[in-house]
């Protein structure tokens, strides 16, 4: 399957490095405005991941690792690239510009197959989880939202303690900064997004509930959602305060989730005894860890608490969908 990025930011430069050697795929090109002497350089160095395990270069326009050329696009529009002619199956859009079902077309439009955002489209786009209802997935889907982060962490939780029944469900995402804050005090139309990032544990709004009551609709109007910053460049801790319909126990909280991630949600969710800080998630490829020794139950009130790399992780979902999407291309 013949692969290309639309978007060379956090999310699209953890692809790269995890798809071009991946024999699943051909990863064929990249495309995004920034210099591509730049690009090459936050290839090869990540503050995070570290150094890319191979060489890598740029020769005549092409980024060049091992045995690999990929080509190096700078177009500001879809529409002025040619994806028929480089036979692409699938466009990861990556630079959160194009994320509605217009805005995707355009990659189709160009002569892509499929798309896959990297995000939560709009709501003329399918919202599909990976272990929720990725069997959904049919040929006709040529656009295809897999939510963010937070919301692969969130919806499994949700659905599994759903099964006892959910009278209300408060969340609150403690996130890494993003590229979407700002290094020193700066204007911005969310005030606190504006705050300088590494200096202050800042709470954001975000769009959770919504996605969450547009998966899970007999939980509507029973879902609120905040995220708050911290001072750290990966990880996220989700802590979700439940009221459950039904008096519950924490050994049956954990068991719950300990046979799911044992079951059906194995390789999605999974659970640990261990007492974890953010720094031993990263690099985990799971969409959520239920942490077991942060559990409490009051009669029906949960705490729950569940870790997750909110790129790694998010980028093992996209590479899932891939391998799902690869029996409708021809």
């Amino acid at each position: 399957m013949r692969i290309a990025i639309n978007g060379m930011g956090r999310i699209g430069r953890l692809l790269f490095r995890r798809l071009v050697n991946d024999p699943s795929f051909t990863l064929v090109a990249v495309n995004d405005v920034m210099d591509t002497d730049n690009l090459v350089y936050l290839l090869k160095y990540d503050s995070l991941f570290g150094k890319f395990h191979a060489d890598i270069t740029l020769e005549h326009g092409s980024i060049c690792t091992g045995n690999k050329t990929i080509s190096v696009l700078q177009q500001d529009h879809p529409s002025k690239i040619s994806w028929k002619q480089l036979d692409i199956d699938i466009v990861l859009e990556c630079s959160g510009k194009f994320t509605t079902k217009a805005g995707a077309a355009a990659h189709l439009e160009a002569g892509a197959k499929k798309v896959l955002l990297s995000t939560t489209g709009s709501a003329d786009i399918p919202l599909m989880i990976y272990g929720f209802n990725h069997h959904q997935l049919n040929e006709a889907v040529d656009v295809l939202s897999p939510g963010g982060c937070m919301t692969n962490c969130a919806t499994h939780i949700l659905y599994i303690l759903n099964s006892i029944g959910i009278e209300s469900a408060q969340i609150n995402i403690l996130h890494s900064y993003t590229s979407r804050q700002q290094l020193v005090d700066t204007w911005h139309k969310q005030f606190r997004r504006g705050r300088a990032a590494a200096e202050s544990i800042i709470p954001v709004e975000i769009d959770l509930s919504q996605s969450l009551e547009r998966l899970l609709p007999p939980l509507a109007n029973r879902i609120a959602a905040v995220s708050t910053r911290v001072p750290v460049t990966n990880g996220a801790m989700a802590d979700f305060t439940v009221q459950l319909k039904a008096p519950a126990t924490r050994h049956e909280i954990n068991l719950l989730f300990e046979t799911a991630a044992n079951t059906e949600y194995k390789g999605i969710l999974a659970y640990s005894t261990d007492q974890l800080v953010s720094a031993d998630i990263k690099g985990d490829t799971h969409s959520c860890v239920i942490d077991n020794t942060l559990t409490s139950v009051i009669q029906k009130q949960v705490k729950l608490i569940a870790w997750f790399d909110n790129e790694y992780g998010y980028t093992s979902r996209m590479i899932d969908w891939l391998q799902c999407w690869k029996k409708f291309i021809d």
